[in-house]
């Protein structure tokens, strides 16, 4: 029985059951430590089935149809594919659903995905390919509902077809004037009425929402509710600032007795998780004391971490005994994984935000816009070799193996985790907002002095309160002590900065500006840059004098870089692509060191791709053809450059902002110009 409805339909009447969700990691080593974590997931918590995302236009198609693969077939797990309709090429769904078909997926969630945006898909008339692309375009998939009619048409009832349903309504705006659940309810019907056989809601945090939705669904006089199956969706909470991200993007409310709860203790990670995981239970309890005529089941996104996940399925006896055909949750014999020792979050502009791993309940964030660093604590690093498993790990006493990485919570984490790559909110686009959203932060820019006047206002805390590479929709504090540096570096030669963070030696973990962690510790802090600059200035002005410092002897050993290029080409100031620099660290009572915030060649190269393409995302956002040709004029002829400065000490802390004025030169008050 590899549908879903046959499976629900097997268990009691009054049975509880759930499902994971997992995205495909962008590295290949997270994808392989996604291997494990799926195996061990599976064995200690035995999901009913699990889902596979899909990125926006099929971006992650290739690695999404792998992880369904090894899901369904390495693993024996039903599995459900997501696939989105909008945005993608008819024959890239027609190769989908037919590989599907092929692994043996009996399941499918069709979703409607990115709304088309002015200029996003278009066809390319330039290039002469007009004709055989309109063969190809998805011009007959508007809506969720004609994926469903498609699947429907051409394989008949082979898939169990799901569709998303919204308790709290659906909107596709960053601040929806008029959301409410009642208005989709006729969509709601036609896709029932179309071939789905189940629903997956939006998270939520609202549980009364959620039961005034159900309830409605069920007691609707189309009678198309009263028995589909309704699987609610849940979002463990792992981090204040992802929660707050998050659920503006989904446009989730949370109930101000959570935010009350969260607030005073927001710096500290692993305090939120606690608190995030009783929230969870409350919710699951209440849905559960809900009268149901048939098995309640839950859906967690997972975001590729298990800790919180089997806690809160421990707490609230979700997951069923174990089958007598296996003996143990997991194999007994010694586990070996790769040593790893780093987590990664990167920051934008004076606003780093930092994850924290595993046993440390921190939560740091560097300066401005976040962005790719490498968050980790020794503790919570993955097992080392010969380390035993005991089968319960997972679940009561979490091991490092399950833990290790539990703290990235961002894109930028470790680069090896498979939690690395977590989307934004299931976030069609990489930009922190939607495109009408980012049209009125940003405008249309016709010119690099309106781009730079951007950058400029931002760090003097004015509008637009973020940029396309912020994933924070505020300034960072931090950014106030070094925003004199990051204003001249960007009014001189045009140079952007994204992420930034101030040097720190010793301040107290409680410190309201740098502080993070557990009570009666110290944080430390290298200081460091991020920022986009003419390839022209990288070549006769940046590189050269980074050069020099790493061969003088007053320089040497004090800076590190790395460099980007839109064509994917990558310069580093070391040869060891090994290397690893602690930018945030902390010494906490009772605690191994903790290295919150790291900078290394992996993660860099991933944040490098997505941040040159965040500049096309914005460009898809404009309407007028001036401002999409200079955004991807940006893309196409800047560098983005981390700069890291090793000089941390009190006395020494400015060391770095004077070294990079150096490398403007005197004549800095000359512009580049319109030329990039």
């Amino acid at each position: 029985m590899d549908k879903i409805t046959d499976k629900i339909a097997a268990l009691p009447q009054d049975a509880n059951f759930f499902s994971l969700e997992f995205f495909p990691p962008k590295t290949r080593i997270g994808f392989s430590n996604l291997q494990d974590r799926l195996q061990r997931m599976s064995t200690t918590l035995r999901p009913l089935f699990v889902n596979v995302t899909w990125g926006a236009g099929g971006c992650t198609s290739s690695s999404s149809l792998e992880l369904a693969e090894i899901c369904q077939r390495q693993l024996g797990l039903t599995t459900c594919l997501h696939l989105t309709c909008t945005n993608m090429k008819r024959r890239l769904i027609d190769e989908a659903l037919e590989e599907a078909k092929t692994m043996g997926i009996r399941n499918v969630l069709a979703l409607r995905g990115d709304p088309p945006r002015e200029e996003e898909y278009r066809l390319d008339t330039e290039n002469g390919h007009e004709e055989e692309e309109v063969e190809e375009n998805n011009e007959n998939f508007v809506w969720a509902i004609d994926l469903v009619r498609y699947i429907r048409r051409i394989y008949g009832g082979f898939f169990c077809v799901g569709v998303a349903a919204y308790p709290e309504g659906h909107a596709d705006e960053s601040h929806p004037v008029d959301q409410n659940f009642e208005q989709d309810i006729p969509f709601l019907i036609q896709k029932v009425e179309a071939g789905a056989d189940f629903l997956v809601t939006q998270f939520f945090f609202d549980v009364h929402a959620y039961t005034r939705f159900e309830r409605a669904l069920r007691e609707h006089e189309s009678g198309a509710f009263r028995s589909i199956p309704i699987i609610p969706g849940l979002l463990p909470i792992q981090n204040y600032q992802i929660l707050k991200r998050t659920t503006k993007l989904a446009h989730c409310r949370i109930p101000p007795r959570l935010l009350e709860a969260l607030d005073p203790i927001k710096a500290d990670d692993e305090h939120v998780k606690r608190k995030g995981v009783d929230a969870l239970c409350d919710i699951i309890r209440e849905i559960k004391a809900v009268k149901s005529d048939a098995p309640r089941g839950f859906h967690f996104y997972t975001l590729n971490l298990e800790k919180v996940v089997g806690s809160i399925l421990d707490k609230c006896n979700l997951i069923p005994p174990m089958p007598d055909v296996r003996e143990s949750a997991i194999d007994d014999s010694p586990t070996t994984l790769n040593s790893i020792n780093g987590t990664s979050n990167h920051i934008p502009n004076g606003i780093p935000h930092v994850r924290k791993p595993s046993d440390l309940p921190t939560s740091r964030r560097p300066s401005m816009s976040s962005n790719h660093l490498t968050t980790t604590h020794p503790s919570s690093s993955p097992i080392q070799n010969g380390a035993h498993v005991s089968s319960n790990a997972t679940i009561t006493t979490p091991s490092r193996e399950a833990t290790w990485d539990d703290y990235p919570n961002g894109r930028f984490g470790d680069a090896r985790s498979p939690a690395f790559g977590t989307p934004a909110s299931y976030s069609p686009s990489s930009l922190p907002c939607t495109p009408a959203r980012a049209r009125a932060l940003w405008g249309e820019p016709t010119s690099l002095q309106q781009i730079t006047s951007l950058f400029t206002s931002h760090l003097r805390g004015e509008a637009p309160s973020q940029l396309p590479w912020s994933d924070d929709p505020h300034l960072s504090p931090e950014t106030a002590l070094i925003r004199s540096h990051l204003l001249f570096l960007t009014t001189a030669r045009n140079w952007w900065t994204i992420a930034s963070q101030p040097a720190v030696d010793g301040l107290p973990s409680t410190h309201p500006v740098h502080g993070w962690g557990p009570a009666r510790g110290f944080v430390f802090q290298k200081p460091f840059v991020e920022l986009f600059l003419p390839l022209a200035d990288w070549k006769q002005r940046l590189r050269p004098h980074l050069r020099s410092s790493s061969s003088s002897s007053c320089g040497a050993g004090r800076i590190s870089y790395y460099a980007g290029h839109p064509d994917g080409t990558f310069e580093s100031s070391s040869d060891n692509a090994k290397a690893v620099h602690a930018v945030t660290w902390g010494s906490f009572l009772g605690k191994e060191i903790a290295t919150a915030t790291m900078v290394e060649e992996v993660s860099f190269r991933a944040w490098s791709e997505e941040a040159f393409g965040r500049w096309e995302e914005w460009a898809r956002c404009c309407r007028g053809a001036e401002a999409r040709a200079l955004l991807r004029k940006c893309k196409s002829e800047l560098v983005l450059v981390n700069v890291i400065g090793h000089v941390y000490r009190e006395m020494e802390g400015e060391w770095l902002w004077h070294f990079l004025k150096g490398a403007v030169g005197e004549n800095h008050g000359e512009q580049n110009g319109d030329g990039v």
